[in-house]
C-alpha cells in the first residue's frame, strides 16, 4: 500500500514527493509529516488547512525546539523514548536533529542505551515500527509485505531475537536493535530512509522472564527450533526475494549456532551478510591496521589471543588470519599466531566442544608441550597470556571485568605498546575499562573498546578511547553493495573496506593514538568505504562497470541529506 511516490519534474527537475493520502492520514505518516513546515499551498492540496496552527516553521526551527526539549530529558532511557517518539512522529526532523548531534545522541539510538532499552522494550513501546512476523503470520508473508507503504525497500535488517548484544535471548523485545541499525543506516551511511525497512522474526523466546511477564507482547511460546525453524527461515528469505528483488538484507544478532548457518546457507542465494560476524570482524581488523601502523610492525610480527570465539570472535580471528595469509605467512604459521580461547580455555585440535567454524584456530597439541598450566589438563586464557606471551589481547565475551589487573599486567609485560581490545557491549559487559587499560600499561598500551569511554588524563596525556563501533564499516559497505548493484557481499568487499577505514585515520590522529577515525567524520568515512566495496565489486564482475569517478559521483548523489520535499497531491488515492 504505497502511500508516496518519489518524482521528478521534467520541466523543473525538481524532485517532489507525489502523496496519495489526505488531512491527518498525512500527518499520522511519519515519513511525510512535516509538522509546522507544511506551506500554504501544501494545507491546501493536501487537505491540513484547519489542522495546524498558523505558524509555518522551517527544519531548523524546528530542531532548535526539538533540541532544547531533548535537553530537558532526564535519563538515558527517557532520552531514548524521546527521540523514539519523534521518529515516529516526523522521521525527517528526527533525521536532521540526529545528524547534527549524531556524537551526543549515539548513545542513546544505540548502543549501550539500546541494550537496556531491549530488555524493557515490551513496557516502553508507545508505536511499533517495521514488521513483525510469527509463526502464525508465516503464511501470509506475501501479503504482509505488499501492505509496506515503503515505495522501495532497498535494504531489510532483520533478527529474530536470541542474541542481542551480550544480553541473550530478548524475543521479539530485539526489534529495538534493526530500528538502531536503521538510524544508523541512514544518519551514517546517507541511505534514503524511504528504502530502509526493519524486520523481526518472532519465532518465541527461551527466557522465563518475558514468558512469565504479563506485558510482553511477543510470541509467548518457546522459541522456534531445528528443521522446523529452517523452514521458517527459507519461507522468509523466498517472501525477501519475491517482494523485494532489489534489497540487500543483513542478518542481526541470532545465536552463533545458527549465524554461522543461515550465512553459509544464504550469501549466494540472496545478497546479504551477518554484521555480528563479518562487520564486526571488519572494524576490528581496521583497528588493528592502524594499531600495526602506530608500532610500525606486522601482523607476522604479532601473537593474537582471542576470547570468546563465537560470531565476533571468529569473525575477527579469520581476518587476522587473512592479513596474516596475505602477508605472507603459510597457513601452519598463521594458526599457530591466532590463539583462541572459549568457555573450556584454549581451543585445542582434540577439545570435544569444538565446532567446526572454530577448528581453523585450535591449536596443535606440540604447541603447548612444556607449558607451565595453573591446573594440569585446563588452558586457560591466563595459562596462554603466561606461555604463549601474546602482544594483542582481544575480548568478545560479555563477561564484565574479565581483563584483570593481573590479566592486563601480564600484557604489559609482552610489549611496550600492547594491543587491548575490550570489545563486549553494551559498557556493563565491557572486559575492562580504558583507564585500567591505561594504568596497567602507563598509558602505553593501544585500546580500543566496544562500547563508548570518554576521554580522561594518564601520564600527563589526555587519552581518546577509539570505539570499535560496527558503524564505521555496515552502512559505507551496504551503500557500496547497493549503487553497485552488485550480487552478493564478498570477503573481498570486507578487507577493502577495512583498509579504507584504517586509511581514514589522519597522522595528526595517529599521533595521539587513535586507531579509527572520528566519529564525526562518520558521513565520509561511509562514501570512503562505499567506493572501495562498489570497487571491488565492479572489478570482480558483481558490480556495475563505473569508474571511480563515476562512482564518487554516484555515492555522493544516494547519500540523503535529511530535508523537506515538497508534495504535491497525487491524483488517486492509496488509503
Amino acid at each position: 500500500m504505497k502511500t508516496f511516490s518519489i518524482k521528478t519534474d521534467p520541466l523543473t527537475s525538481e524532485e517532489y514527493l507525489e502523496v496519495y493520502l489526505r488531512g491527518r492520514q498525512v500527518l499520522n505518516d511519519p515519513f511525510l509529516n512535516k509538522g509546522t513546515a507544511f506551506n500554504e499551498d501544501e494545507r491546501l492540496s493536501l487537505g491540513l488547512s484547519g489542522l495546524l496552527r498558523s505558524c509555518i516553521s522551517d527544519i531548523e526551527t524546528q530542531r532548535a525546539r526539538n533540541y532544547a526539549m531533548y535537553s530537558r530529558t532526564e535519563g538515558d532511557i527517557e532520552k531514548y523514548i524521546f527521540l523514539q517518539a519523534l521518529l515516529n512522529r516526523n522521521e525527517t526532523l528526527f533525521y536532521d536533529l540526529l545528524c547534527h548531534h549524531l556524537t551526543e545522541m549515539l548513545p542513546i539510538v544505540y548502543t549501550p542505551t539500546v541494550g537496556q532499552a531491549c530488555t524493557m522494550f515490551s513496557h516502553i513501546t508507545r508505536e511499533y515500527r517495521g514488521i513483525y512476523i510469527s509463526p502464525d503470520t508465516i503464511a501470509n508473508i506475501d501479503s504482509i509485505f505488499s501492505e509496506v507503504s515503503l515505495p522501495d525497500v532497498r535494504l531489510i535488517v532483520v533478527t529474530d531475537g536470541e542474541r542481542i548484544l551480550g544480553l541473550g535471548d530478548l524475543g521479539s523485545d530485539g526489534m529495538g536493535i534493526p530500528v538502531g541499525k536503521i538510524n544508523l543506516y541512514v544518519a551514517a551511511g546517507g541511505l534514503h530512509p524511504a528504502c530502509c525497512l526493519p524486520i523481526c522474526l518472532d519465532v518465541g523466546t527461551n527466557n522465563e522472564r518475558l514468558l512469565n511477564d504479563p506485558l510482553y507482547t511477543g510470541h509467548r511460546k518457546t522459541r522456534m527450533d531445528g528443521a522446523e525453524y529452517d523452514e521458517f527461515i527459507e519461507r522468509f528469505v523466498l517472501g525477501v526475494k519475491r517482494n523485494f528483488p532489489n534489497a540487500l538484507l543483513q542478518w542481526e544478532d541470532f545465536a552463533k549456532n545458527k549465524a554461522f548457518r543461515l550465512l553459509e546457507r544464504y550469501s549466494e542465494r540472496i545478497l546479504s551478510f551477518d554484521d555480528d560476524i563479518q562487520g564486526t570482524g571488519a572494524v576490528a581488523l581496521s583497528a588493528l591496521m592502524t594499531a600495526m601502523r602506530i608500532r610500525k610492525e606486522r601482523f607476522r610480527d604479532q601473537k593474537f589471543l582471542v576470547i570468546g570465539m563465537g560470531q565476533a570472535g571468529i569473525g575477527i580471528a579469520s581476518n587476522i588470519y587473512a592479513m596474516l595469509l596475505e602477508e605472507g605467512a603459510s597457513a601452519e604459521e598463521a594458526r599457530s599466531r591466532v590463539l583462541g580461547c572459549d568457555l573450556p580455555g584454549l581451543l585445542m585440535e582434540d577439545s570435544p566442544e569444538l565446532n567446526r567454524y572454530q577448528e581453523p584456530f585450535a591449536q596443535r597439541r606440540s604447541a603447548v608441550a612444556g607449558w607451565k598450566l595453573a591446573s594440569p589438563g585446563t588452558i586457560s586464557h591466563l595459562d596462554v597470556l603466561r606461555n604463549a606471551k601474546p602482544t594483542v589481547l582481544i575480548g568478545v565475551t560479555a563477561s564484565a571485568g574479565l581483563f584483570s589487573a593481573e590479566v592486563l599486567a601480564e600484557m604489559a609485560k609482552n610489549h611496550d605498546q600492547p594491543v587491548i581490545f575490550a570489545l563486549s557491549n553494551p559498557t556493563s559487559r565491557s572486559e575492562c575499562t580504558a583507564e585500567e587499560v591505561a594504568r596497567a600499561t602507563k598509558g602505553r598500551g593501544l585500546m580500543a573498546a566496544g562500547s563508548p569511554f570518554p576521554p580522561f588524563e594518564c601520564e600527563g596525556r589526555r587519552i581518546t578511547t577509539s570505539q570499535v563501533n560496527n558503524m564505521f564499516i555496515f552502512p559505507g559497505l551496504g551503500l557500496g553493495a547497493l549503487v553497485s548493484n552488485a550480487t552478493k557481499i564478498t570477503p573481498g568487499m570486507f578487507l577493502a573496506a577495512s583498509k579504507a577505514l584504517s586509511g581514514m585515520v589522519r597522522e595528526e590522529q595517529v599521533a595521539q593514538r587513535m586507531l579509527l577515525p572520528d566519529l564525526n567524520d562518520i558521513r565520509h568515512v561511509a562514501a570512503v568505504v562505499a567506493k572501495a566495496v562498489a570497487c571491488v565489486a565492479r572489478d570482480s564482475g558483481l558490480g556495475r562497470l563505473l569508474s571511480d569517478e563515476e562512482y564518487e559521483r554516484v555515492i555522493t548523489k544516494a547519500q540523503w541529506q535529511p530535508r523537506y520535499y515538497p508534495f504535491r497531491a497525487g491524483d488517486k488515492f492509496m488509503i
